[in-house]
């Protein structure tokens, strides 16, 4: 019986006798040409070990680099956008900023607080950065090169269902961000943890909903068939010279692509969607507690994450490491080591989306964030596959008809003239009710709540209850207790009883204000 393992054996021993046999039938060894063969899931059955490790080593340094380079990068160009010069002491430009922050880091004392899940605590930082290395496993860099006279795929690995691995380790990884809030003793790290899973939750569906039109177009779910099948669109003729309609799916799926973008900001948790970790709110989210090592996994794992999405967009939706129009005319462009450079261009240019995000828009609310995933998302994305599987079925058919694409896009039209009109109306009868529930003259009604207290509406009313409102006249709003500089006139009392020593009005005031 042949084990799974002689099974791969035999087929690569097969596909390259193949291989062989077509390259001795034309004249050309399939050892001279590398470029020339497309990578499919065969060409990684038989490589040594040794090529194996390398492969892990490069991907672990060039993830680890990459996280530097593009923290660097974020504090320069938001920097530059605050009008700032951001990191310009440690190295030339700052580029050592980075490296330095990580030596102090793994310095600092490592604090675990009293009352802590022990053994949680100290694997959530492991569960959250293990499956974003794994992720990046499956993405190609480029095609097939020599690497000490063997030929082999830029990529570590491929399976048929590639894709699939990085929804499951994006799924497993946030779980370290849960068993982080959940075996910290704050009650602002277990709110973080419990925010960043419904999160994850709802923006991986509408995730893995704009990757199903990618699936139907390239017919697979591994990596490197997606790449291939962006190779080359259909054929047009100008002047006698033969050209090509766009092949990017970013161009052909722009919809998916668009909603890729918003989905992958959310899945990494960052601006405008870092609600787990908002400071404002939660102090420092899910890692409050956490110091030293296990507070820089944690910033290793969203900066590895953001780097895998920057480079799954590139594979699915920009063609891989195949080069852009124009740089695609020239026959070498896609052979060699030159797509690597292509795929590092893509995968930086989506990065720099992020810290343009991040300098561009304000934090979202939580119910916003959440009505935006379910609401928009989630249904845009379920219209838009049913639309795409019309038209590939319709088209496998041999019914190539121009009608087709003006109903669809007739459809679309409506669909979003309907969204648009709801959203109007629903905005229109939110103002009339405010309106209506607003007093004349805008005087206090009788039996208003005080404030600080929840205002529940009247028996038979249709008015929603409204959140409590803080006390806005509070002392301290006008200066009363706030803490002096050494020779300024003390701060002026507010009210009739006021003390005359400054001392005494302090402690009044803080009398007042704490209850002490």
């Amino acid at each position: 019986m042949i084990s799974l393992a002689g099974a791969a054996g035999l087929a690569w021993r097969a596909a390259a006798a193949g291989l062989a046999a077509h390259g001795a039938a034309t004249g050309h060894s399939a050892s001279t040409s590398p470029g020339n063969r497309p990578v499919t899931v065969a060409s990684f059955y038989g490589q040594p070990w040794w090529m194996i490790l390398l492969k892990v080593l490069v991907i672990f340094l060039f993830l680890v680099l990459m996280t530097l380079f593009a923290i660097w990068a974020e504090r320069r160009v938001i920097g530059r956008m605050q009008q700032r010069p951001g990191p310009n002491r440690a190295g030339p430009f700052g580029l050592l900023q980075s490296l330095m922050d990580g030596m102090k880091l793994g310095l600092k004392e490592d604090i675990v607080p009293r009352g802590v899940d022990k053994l949680l605590f100290w694997m959530a930082p492991a569960i959250a950065v293990i499956p974003a290395f794994v992720s990046f496993a499956i993405i190609p860099f480029g095609p097939e090169v020599s690497i000490f006279h063997h030929y082999t795929p830029l990529q570590l690995t491929d399976l048929p269902v590639a894709v699939l691995l990085v929804l499951a380790m994006s799924s497993i990884g946030v779980y370290g961000i849960v068993l982080a809030g959940w075996s910290s003793p704050s009650p602002y790290s277990l709110l973080g943890g419990l925010r960043s899973s419904a999160q994850v939750v709802s923006y991986e569906i509408a995730m893995a909903l704009a990757f199903v039109a990618v699936f139907l177009y390239a017919g697979s779910l591994s990596t490197s068939a997606i790449v291939n099948a962006q190779a080359h669109g259909g054929e047009f003729h100008v002047g006698g010279v033969v050209l090509h309609y766009p092949s990017w799916y970013a161009v052909l799926l722009f919809p998916s692509f668009f909603i890729y973008l918003i989905t992958m900001v959310g899945e990494t948790n960052r601006l405008p969607f870092d609600l787990p970790e908002g400071e404002g709110e939660l102090v420092g989210g899910y890692h409050t507690e956490f110091a030293s090592l296990k507070f820089a996994l944690f910033f290793l794992a969203e900066y590895i994450n953001m780097t895998t999405v920057a480079a799954l967009a590139t594979t699915l939706f920009l063609g891989g490491w195949r080069a852009p129009w124009p740089l695609s005319v020239w026959s070498g462009a896609n052979s060699g080591w030159w797509p690597l450079l292509w795929f590092l261009a893509k995968v930086l240019i989506l990065l720099f989306f992020f810290v343009w995000l991040r300098g561009t828009l304000p934090r979202v609310r939580y119910d916003q964030l959440m009505a935006f995933g379910w609401k928009a998302l989630i249904p845009i994305s379920l219209a838009w596959i049913l639309m795409i599987a019309t038209i590939r079925v319709w088209r496998q058919q041999h019914h190539h008809s121009v009608v087709l694409y003006i109903i669809a896009g007739a459809i679309i039209v409506a669909l979003i003239l309907l969204a648009w009109t709801g959203d109007v109306s629903a905005e229109r009868r939110r103002a009339a009710a405010a309106a209506a529930a607003e007093p004349e003259g805008g005087a206090a009604p009788s039996g208003a709540a005080a404030p600080g207290a929840a205002v529940v509406p009247a028996p038979g009313s249709t008015a929603a209850p409204r959140f409590p409102v803080p006390p806005l006249d509070l002392p301290h709003y006008h200066g009363i207790g706030v803490a002096a500089s050494p020779g300024s006139p003390p701060p002026a009392a507010v009210g009739a009883g006021a003390a005359s020593d400054p001392d005494d009005a302090t402690q009044a005031t803080v009398e007042e204000v704490t209850g002490a």
